[in-house]
């Protein structure tokens, strides 16, 4: 029988104070979230000092409840995984900085883990049977990243974004047009009232990177349309205008997505992060790999979002290569995906 690996695992990099409990890379016994949104939806986006302090309160209570829901303990745990970047710097030292006080008072081996790595590997947690090599999109609030997974921990991206990620774009967009913060799921909602054809927004094409990312255009074209609309007394139709920019969003990245299945001849496609929990863009990808015989993966909402599960999961194959970082772990908030 297998022994069993018990990472303990800390996620601080945002708004979400998040720790779990997982065995073997696959098996989450316990994942305990405690979101900041109710709180950063009153200044319309994450206010990194306020994100900070409320990491600072939470952060020893949300990890006695993952312990207490894996029915384990420190001493029984093999290893303590962190995300240590790229994130909000101070809400990343609230968690770089719990995850060594543990590691040095219960003398546990230390792995700082990679943010985007934590969404990718997400896909490991319910598709048991998904191993590298596979193709992945990330696509979250901070990041838009076209990802060949060579293997556990091995990765060459392909593309990624050159200005605003696809969930920036979101929640700016939604703020243009009064729906407020979080916008990717208030666009998602809204859309299905709206018409995807009745604008035609830009869809960005980058020149000397194929694979790369450009969403700051298609962010300035919505405001430019709203802008001459308030201007000409035009009445703007908000459903309308959402469906046509998510229309956009996501041709963009079916687009991105074809090519590079034919050019590597990928046989396996996985999303992640906090957009892959959008349902428009779930299934137009997933229209994709099935008209190109491409097997599709994608997590559960609650695990596309930030959470300390799939951050369990990517410290585990790191634990079990051999890894380790020492009490000099430090939060790099810059941090690239392939870097340590």
């Amino acid at each position: 029988m297998e022994k069993e690996v018990k990472i303990l695992a800390i996620e601080s990099s945002c708004d979400e104070t998040a720790a779990a409990v997982v065995v073997n890379g696959r098996n989450v016994r316990s994942n305990v979230i405690s979101s900041q949104i109710d709180i950063h939806t009153l200044y319309g986006g994450v206010v990194p000092e306020i994100a900070s302090r409320n990491h600072i309160e939470r952060i020893n209570q949300v990890i006695e409840q993952a312990l207490k829901d894996a029915d384990t303990t420190l001493d029984e745990i093999d290893a303590i995984g962190v995300t240590y970047g790229p994130g909000l710097v101070g809400a990343l030292l609230v968690g770089v900085a719990e995850a060594k006080a543990l590691a040095y008072a219960a003398k546990k081996p230390l792995l700082g883990v990679h943010h985007i790595e934590g969404h990718i590997c997400a896909n490991f947690i319910e598709n048991k049977g998904l191993e590298p090599p596979f193709l992945c999109l990330v696509v979250s609030g901070g990041h838009t990243h076209l990802v060949k997974v060579l293997d556990y921990g091995k990765y060459e991206i392909l593309g990624k974004t050159r200005d605003d990620a696809a969930g920036e774009a979101f929640d700016k967009v939604a703020r243009a047009i009064g729906l407020g913060y979080p916008g990717g799921p208030k666009i998602e909602k809204v859309s299905h009232e709206g018409n995807p054809q009745s604008i035609d927004f830009p869809r960005a094409k980058i020149v000397d990177g194929e694979y790369d990312f450009s969403f700051s255009g298609l962010k300035s074209a919505v405001l430019n349309y709203l802008n001459g609309c308030k201007m000409k007394n035009i009445e703007i139709n908000q459903a309308d205008v959402a469906a046509s920019f998510q229309c956009a969003v996501t041709d963009v990245l079916v687009d991105h997505v074809r090519n590079a299945i034919d050019e590597y001849k990928m046989d396996k496609f996985a999303i992640a992060g906090g957009v892959a929990s959008n349902g428009n863009i779930r299934e137009a990808l997933r229209k994709l790999c099935q008209e190109k015989g491409v097997e599709f993966y994608h997590p559960s909402p609650i695990f596309c979002t930030d959470n300390a599960a799939m951050i369990g999961v990517a410290a585990y194959y790191e634990f079990i290569n051999g890894k380790r970082d020492d009490l000099t772990l430090n939060a790099i908030p810059n941090l690239k995906l392939g870097e340590r």
